[in-house]
């Protein structure tokens, strides 16, 4: 598995302010925020329920996580995804940091790995 997840009652926009908040109190800020409903209308015409991915970085540990591996910035940053189902259910989605940063193979970066998780983890159990 690659991820983790949680349904999040509320407005989807409340949602996606309740995670960036949750975010902030583990050290992570929001470097990218993909609209994914805007973008696939804007560019193909597409009708989607609402479907955000947001950056979330943490500074000090991918400054860690570059100095171990120059080229993990392939697999940054942790992504969190907000997504409205069919029935209206907001459901918050995590990547895994020890799926995805496992794939660099350097027993440096699991410690690293762990560290991560545990906060997104502290931050879905949040929310």
């Amino acid at each position: 598995m690659y991820g983790f997840n949680k349904e999040v009652a509320g407005d989807f926009d409340e949602v996606i302010d309740k995670v960036v908040e949750a975010l902030k109190t583990e050290g992570f800020g929001i470097v990218s925020e993909i609209d994914v409903k805007t973008t696939l209308k804007n560019k193909i015409d597409v009708d989607r329920l609402p479907y955000k991915i947001l950056g979330a970085c943490n500074p000090k540990l991918a400054d860690q996580a570059i100095n171990f591996e120059p080229d993990i910035g392939l697999l940054l940053p942790c992504n969190v995804v907000v997504r409205q189902t069919d029935d209206g259910k907001n459901i918050v989605c995590f990547m895994d940091p020890l799926a995805v940063l496992g794939l660099v193979n350097r027993e440096e970066i699991k410690p690293m790995a762990e560290d991560v998780k545990g906060r997104l983890q502290r931050v879905c159990d949040a929310l």
